[in-house]
């Protein structure tokens, strides 16, 4: 599998990648990332300063991918992991921890000083996932992300 920068033509298949991770797994469609607008247009989303975003192919196919951006109503020199989606056929080897240490590797690289994430309640193995690698819990939502249905946020020093 290979990991690597997203293409404009990449459009399509991630987007269908996280769009049937939250059918698949049952995930709530609004207040989540199904239903962010940038969704259909990610390659466009992280054409900008200080933001990348990385897609998992497997012989042509998108599998996953994973991205960091500055944190949305923020002052704080914090970046955003975003939009980490595997397909179930892709999880179980590693993929994820690949991703995030990619992404932290990056945000460093960018100046941040520190990553904040959301996610649902429901999932556990991300949440156990992300302790692994330093994130901590937090009692409050940090900037607007406007994920009104992740209600566990976390964040990890860089």
């Amino acid at each position: 599998m290979l990991i690597r920068e997203i293409q404009k033509q990449d459009n399509p298949q991630i987007a269908n990648v996280i769009r049937t991770v939250f059918i698949e797994d049952d995930f709530p469609k609004t207040g989540t990332a199904f239903e962010d607008k940038q969704l259909d247009f990610m390659f466009e989303s992280y054409e900008k300063s200080k933001a990348v975003y990385f897609v998992v192919e497997n012989n042509g196919k998108i599998v996953g991918g994973a991205g960091v951006s500055k944190l949305a109503a923020t002052e704080e020199n914090i970046c955003e992991l975003q939009k980490m989606y595997i397909l179930n056929e892709a999880r179980g080897n590693g993929l994820g921890n690949k991703l995030i240490q990619l992404c932290l590797d990056k945000a460093k690289e960018f100046g941040y000083e520190k990553c904040y994430l959301e996610t649902l309640p429901t999932m556990k193995v991300a949440q156990h996932l992300y302790q692994k690698l330093g994130f901590k819990y937090l009692d409050k939502q940090l900037g607007n992300t406007c994920h009104t249905s992740c209600h566990v946020w976390m964040i990890k020093d860089l």
